[in-house]
């Protein structure tokens, strides 16, 4: 199986695509499966991933550190042509991913198409809700002559089936319950940042809109006194919206920015609760490793993040965008240590379940499967003729 495969993120951009593809492609290389991976990232040079191609790219003015493509048709095409793959796996709907749809459709190649982003979510933090039904014509266009569209949690898979996308598989994710483990916890993350407070409460992801940044700096500033005295916020990452945030939250916050590796897996494991507001989310991975870290979670009851956290067993969910819904469960299970652990201990026996190696197995079936049918229509076409 020769597979080529087209994004609009990757290494070294901190997200959850990227890292997804990034373990994806080593995973290949351990199978013995040859492929080739065109992204936008031009940070690709020196590297030892002599599969990855990179193309022209530009800044996108809502994320900076993010890259349009400008990928060159001829040059592409030529290098697909002379490599000849078999399927071809298509990570996104933008720009990079009309380059691998228009060459697919044009050599009758089987192809699929991952999903990662609900970006309809997102086009209403940025006051542009009124092209949401647009987007979706767009996408039901993207995804209509696709052997399958890979989804990472049942939630994605239920919203693009109630808008008439098809042939719909689920592609889950995993999680390294050795770099992630209850094991790396450390008292140094106190002494680092000078931390007193019982309470470390602890948030990993990108710092924007769509994040639901607001209710979390609402959250952090409301806090009751008495539950402000015993905790100390963390904040883990990078974006738009640090700035702001920077000047509205209140002294007991550390900013980190971006943690990856084995500084970030002794950050989740040395923190006591996990506190995660996004509403925008197709899966959670962040969920997925302060889980495996023991960490219970805060999150909000919506997005793929549901098809993790089962409520006041192994975390707790609470209404999207309410800060006070906020408030009160982290005034409640605060001063509940022991339950706290219990559901810490209840997150990571979850994450040992997800294996990173039988869920990329089981997606080389599903390109085969793809492969398979395509080749068994074409078969029928001919004989039909």
């Amino acid at each position: 199986m020769r597979l080529a495969l087209f994004t609009d993120t990757y290494l070294p951009e901190t997200n959850g695509v990227a890292g997804t593809l990034h373990r994806l492609s080593n995973h290949l290389n351990r199978r013995r499966i040859e492929h080739l991976l065109f992204t936008p990232n031009s940070v690709i040079e020196g590297s030892h991933e002599t599969q990855v191609r990179s193309v022209a790219n530009i800044p996108f003015f809502l994320y900076p550190e993010c890259r349009i493509a400008l990928p060159n048709r001829a040059n592409t095409h030529k290098q697909l042509q002379t490599f000849q793959p078999d399927l071809l796996h298509i990570a996104t709907p933008f720009n990079m991913g009309l380059l691998g749809l228009r060459y697919t459709l044009k050599q009758h190649l089987p192809h699929v198409v991952s999903y990662h982003t609900h970006f309809d979510r997102y086009l209403e933090y940025y006051r542009l809700k009124s092209m949401i039904p647009l987007y979706w014509k767009y996408i039901q266009w993207f995804h209509r002559a696709c052997d399958a569209t890979l989804t990472p949690s049942q939630e994605t898979l239920n919203t693009l089936q109630a808008q008439g996308i098809q042939r719909l598989k689920l592609w889950s994710r995993g999680i390294d319950c050795n770099l992630y483990s209850p094991d790396k916890r450390s008292s140094d993350i106190r002494e680092q940042y000078h931390i007193t407070a019982p309470l470390i409460l602890l948030y990993v992801g990108r710092i924007a809109p769509e994040k639901d940044i607001a209710t979390l700096t609402t959250t952090m500033q409301q806090l009751p006194q008495e539950m402000q005295s015993r905790v100390h916020w963390i904040i883990v990452g990078d974006g738009p919206s640090l700035p702001k945030m920077r000047l509205q939250t209140p002294p007991n916050v550390t900013f980190t920015g971006y943690m990856h590796g084995e500084e970030l897996a002794v950050m989740y494991a040395s923190a006591d609760l996990f506190v995660f507001p996004s509403s925008t989310e197709t899966f959670g991975n962040v969920v997925l490793e302060a889980m495996a870290s023991g960490l219970p979670v805060v999150a909000a009851n919506a997005g793929g993040v549901k098809d993790l956290v089962s409520h006041h067993r192994n975390g707790v969910l609470f209404e999207p965008g309410q800060a006070d819904a906020l408030i009160r469960e982290i005034c409640l299970w605060g001063n509940h240590g022991n339950h706290l652990r219990m559901m810490g201990l209840e997150g990571r026996k979850l994450a040992e379940q997800r294996s990173w190696e039988h869920i990329f197995d089981t997606l080389i079936g599903d390109y085969e499967e793809a492969i398979e049918h395509r080749n068994r229509q074409t078969k029928d076409r001919i004989i039909t003729a």
